[in-house]
């Protein structure tokens, strides 16, 4: 089930994204997410073996950025994989993977909105971010285009500082490239969780996928976006990892809260570290505002189809925004913000984005040549490589990660069976 027209505030919405505005609405949620938030616990569970988790974590993005990417063009509408799920693998499908993506998802803001807190005021970290998440639902409440222009300037900024970085660490006079070098310390089970931790920093392509409505020839834009915006990520990642880990360590990274300030600090450029922590912040920002605006298109759907109330199924009549979702998803947003841990946050993100993108590749599998399938190899190793890295995870998050797709299976279950009744 894809637009569909309905009374009034609840029709289709606009099209007016072109193939650049998709990519920097990607590239918003994954760069602040990345360099900022997931770097250093993926280096703590790692070690030295920190640059080659990057790998797998990047060879399951573009299995999942490929099939996401088909599927898209195929069916472009709001919702991403909770509408592929349900057509190619059956309505539980589609429902579980809308589940997964917005409490997974909603986790990722607050980890976010903390970010942002913690770079711009830490003793009122918490109260920051609940203002950064207000903030942000305002400027998604008066429009997406309006959104696309703020994250194109937020990328541009963010880009500039993490280039800055890069070459003062790299240069520094304390810059070491044995610290590179890969010990005993690195263990395969590390190397995977550091993975599944990463991989946290790729999901943000999803965005693009979710906004399938509001792209202008969806079939054309969003294959072309989804790649462009990963590749550039993948590539800022490894220059800013090389560079963080010459000027500190990976067990300096590991310990580190606020990692690139820190390697800004050791390479003698302290005049930097003030601007690293605004880029931060900016970046956080720019990650924010994407995953609202996601966060928030998938909860349009689920509610159209009646699985979360059809009143956040309204689209505002003058800024074709779905509003009520938008107001819902920023206030829950807003109390997780005010209680939740960063890190904690993270590994419970992942779990459940890896879920949705596990269930991306199974919808994938199941297209024909005609509608566009990608080579088989790239859906089986998308779905196995989306299990594994979940179930790698630190195990507080695969047990509330699991403990929380369980209860969201039963509540669909236990709808189905009252409709059931009723009828």
């Amino acid at each position: 089930m894809g637009a569909v027209s309905g009374p009034a505030g609840t029709g289709e919405l606009k099209r007016h994204l072109g193939v650049f505005d998709a990519v920097v609405i990607g590239l918003g949620s994954m760069i602040g997410a990345g360099i900022f938030a997931a770097l250093a616990p993926a280096a703590g569970a790692a070690g030295s073996g920190l640059l080659l988790a990057l790998a797998p974590a990047a060879v399951v993005a573009y299995c999942n950025a490929t099939s996401s990417a088909r599927l898209a063009a195929r069916r472009p509408a709001s919702g991403g994989t909770y509408v592929y799920g349900r057509e190619r693998l059956g309505e539980f499908w589609g429902y579980l993977a809308g589940w997964a993506f917005v409490v997974g998802k909603t986790a990722s803001c607050a980890a976010m909105a903390l970010t942002v807190g913690s770079y711009v005021w830490p003793d009122q970290a918490h109260a920051v971010a609940v203002a950064a998440v207000v903030a942000l639902t305002a400027v998604n409440y008066a429009g997406v285009q309006k959104s696309a222009w703020l994250t194109r300037a937020i990328v541009a900024i963010v880009l500039a500082v993490l280039a800055a970085v890069v070459v003062v660490s790299i240069t520094g006079g304390d810059a070491d490239a044995t610290r590179l070098a890969i010990g005993d310390d690195a263990t395969f089970g590390g190397v995977l969780q550091a993975a599944g931790l990463l991989f946290f920093a790729f999901a943000g392509y999803a965005r693009i996928a979710t906004l399938g409505e509001e792209v202008r020839d969806p079939a054309r834009t969003i294959p072309r976006a989804i790649p462009i915006a990963l590749g550039i990520a993948l590539v800022v990642y490894a220059a800013v990892t090389v560079a963080v880990l010459v000027a500190l360590g990976p067990r300096q990274l590991a310990d580190a809260t606020a990692p690139l300030s820190d390697a800004v600090r050791a390479a003698g450029a302290d005049w930097l570290a003030p601007v690293v922590r605004v880029g931060a912040a900016v970046a956080a920002l720019g990650s924010l505002l994407a995953l609202i605006l996601g966060v928030s298109r998938t909860t349009l759907a689920m509610a159209r189809d009646r699985h979360l109330p059809r009143a956040l199924s309204a689209v505002h009549p003058k800024f074709q925004v779905p509003h009520r979702a938008e107001l819902v998803v920023g206030a829950v947003v807003a109390v997780l913000a005010a209680s939740v841990d960063v890190r904690g946050a993270i590994g419970f993100s992942s779990f459940g984005v890896l879920a949705y993108y596990a269930i991306a590749n199974a919808s994938a599998w199941t297209l024909s040549p005609e509608e566009g399938r990608p080579a088989r190899i790239i859906p089986v190793v998308g779905l196995a490589g989306c299990l594994v890295l979940a179930f790698a995870l630190p195990t507080s998050s695969v047990i509330s990660g699991a403990t929380v797709l369980a209860a969201g299976a039963a509540a669909y279950g236990i709808r189905r069976a009252v409709t059931a009744r009723r009828a």
